[in-house]
């Protein structure tokens, strides 16, 4: 790739990503952030359903000491263990048993924390009623376990809440193979009277995650669809204004790059959303019809739950099986989701077949080289011609320095001749585009690339390359600061760059050249944060361009006499 139209193509998807934003995001954000309001304003007119009102005290304690204070029913299949807290019937203790912290260590990665942790993050249901009339449990009513006090995929449990005034509440709790917890709130009524109420649940994350990554590449805060249209709220929007809409079908939650909790209420009930922060950040929904619920009988609401992992074909598996539309939408693809997840599956297939994500990486690109190969042969070919003409170029400049029309004439004759078309190696260039940005999201937000490992010391392709030209890749004893971690990877990746440079004709202009000359040095430095198995399929990219432009730099001649 001819590194001045690699400079070109940079420079168009920079513009691309910048009035995108300016005049898509923006806009889009606006009429959303309109939407809702119109929204709220529809709510206060219409709709008959209380308010969600549960306060929140957090008192800073640790993990395990929020854990042990209060009685709980054990949480666990072959995909997460935690437990569910009596007090509240909250769950508030879910970690993922096959995704750990860090690849060193062996521990699990926590989720849901209790709401007395710093990082509390607690998932609750029930039921409220308008005016607070009839007494329904809240986050310190403490449940009895009905039966079995385990919560496997094999074994649900039920738990149940009597007010004390003829009304006992009940919940079903199932849990599948995976992350989908089923809730089943029953209401048995024992009084003279028909009672209605409201069924809602209710997720709260006391602060913005430590590791929330704020990049622009990956959506990470409140997400939902509401009758089939994807809405996105960023914690700092939901901070600033409550967002409330309506909505007949649909799911909410809240998501991190690799983790997503979510509420599918149940079908066919219009549901008010709320995403707001209040004493934490909240995503929660209620149903606005209420539960009619006459003496001596029963009322029943049921929701599904996920506190997921997002791994590609678990959510795929879910969106289709219980039938949610667009959930898929959790894991975010992309402007160019046609071509990434396709080409997810194809790196996800060559990892099983191969054994390691790395050199599944190797085989994509190799893939889609000669995929390419006859675009790219067609440009290499123009900018051989375009470099063996240099001399003849340097001439007619000389030659025709005081008249710009004629030395204009002349090159045009000499392109002509030599059937070269100046730009033509722009072409393959903006093709590709798609394709890097789509791998770039790929490689990004893939749960299935973290902590997998490459060769050597590369141990987790979805971060970067953890050795530094600054110690001697770990000869001197010292760890110098982050913005100082230049691994070998990246080193590799702009030497490469700089051969593949020296291939191509120097641009005629001597600032042209000398910011071309700096480019390889300036994308090493960039690139050296970035996760590793993009620099590693950025590298082969450019060792495979090397050899196919060097071959046809040396069957490529012309005439220029």
């Amino acid at each position: 790739m001819d590194n001045k139209n690699v400079f070109v193509a940079i420079a168009l998807s920079m513009s691309v990503l910048l009035f995108w934003g300016a005049f898509f995001e923006t806009p889009k954000k606006t009429a959303g952030q309109n939407n809702a309001q119109q929204a709220e304003q529809n709510n206060n007119q219409s709709s008959i359903a209380p308010t969600i009102n549960q306060p929140l005290i957090i008192k800073k304690v640790t993990r395990e000491e929020a854990i042990n204070k209060s009685k709980r029913i054990i949480i666990e299949n072959d995909n997460v263990i935690g437990s569910l807290s009596l007090e509240g019937a909250l769950i508030d203790d879910v970690s993922f048993k096959k995704h750990k912290q860090k690849v060193v260590e062996g521990e699990n990665t926590v989720f849901l924390s209790p709401s007395e942790t710093e990082n509390g993050f607690f998932i609750e249901t029930g039921w409220t009623s308008i005016g607070n009339k009839i007494k329904v449990p809240s986050n310190s009513s403490v449940w009895t376990i009905k039966g079995n006090n385990t919560l496997t995929e094999k074994s649900p449990v039920i738990i149940q809440w009597d007010n004390k005034e003829g009304i006992v509440f009940e919940k079903k709790i199932e849990l599948d193979n995976k992350y989908l917890f089923k809730i089943s709130q029953q209401v048995k009524n024992n009084t003279n009277n028909s009672v209605e109420l409201f069924p809602y649940a209710q997720m709260t994350r006391n602060k913005i995650p430590d590791d929330i990554q704020n990049f622009y590449i990956q959506h990470e805060g409140f997400i939902g669809v509401f009758d089939e249209e994807l809405k996105e709220d960023d914690y700092d929007d939901v901070k600033e204004k409550k967002i409330v809409r309506e909505s007949n079908e649909g799911w909410l939650g809240i998501t991190d790059k690799y983790w997503m909790t979510a509420f599918v209420p149940e079908s066919g009930k219009n549901f008010k959303s709320t995403f707001l922060y209040e004493e934490g950040f909240k995503a929660n929904y209620i149903i606005n019809k209420p539960t009619v619920i006459n003496q001596s009988s029963t009322g029943i609401n049921e929701l599904r739950l996920f506190v997921a992992a997002k791994e590609v074909e678990t959510i795929d598996a879910y969106a289709e099986n219980q039938n949610i539309k667009k959930f898929d939408l959790v894991i975010d693809w992309g402007w160019f989701y046609f071509f990434t997840k396709p080409l997810f599956f194809v790196i996800d297939y060559l990892f099983k077949i191969s054994g390691n994500f790395g050199t599944a990486i190797v085989l994509l690109t190799i893939a889609l080289r000669l995929i390419f190969f006859p675009l790219a042969n067609f440009s290499f070919k123009s900018m051989a011609k375009m470099k063996a003409v240099q001399p003849e170029m340097m001439r007619l400049k000389e030659l025709h320095k005081d008249d710009k029309v004629k030395l204009q004439q002349e090159m045009m004759a000499l392109y002509r001749k030599e059937k070269i078309n100046p730009a033509s190696g722009c072409l393959p260039v903006l093709i590709q585009i798609p394709f890097f940005f789509a791998i770039y999201k790929m490689l990004f937000i893939s749960l299935e690339m973290r902590h997998q490992p490459f060769f050597g010391w590369i141990k987790d392709l979805s971060a970067a390359d953890p050795t530094t030209i600054f110690n001697l890749f770990g000869l001197i004893p010292w760890d110098p600061p982050s913005f100082m971690i230049i691994g070998i990877w990246p080193i590799l990746m702009g030497a490469s760059m700089w051969v593949q440079q020296k291939l191509n004709p120097a641009p005629a202009d001597p600032i042209q050249a000398k910011i071309f000359a700096f480019f390889p040095l300036f994308l090493t430095i960039i690139l050296a944060s970035f996760p590793s198995g993009l620099v590693v399929y950025w590298t082969v990219n450019n060792i495979l361009t090397i050899a196919q432009q060097w071959a046809i730099n040396k069957k490529t001649t012309v005439k220029t006499n």
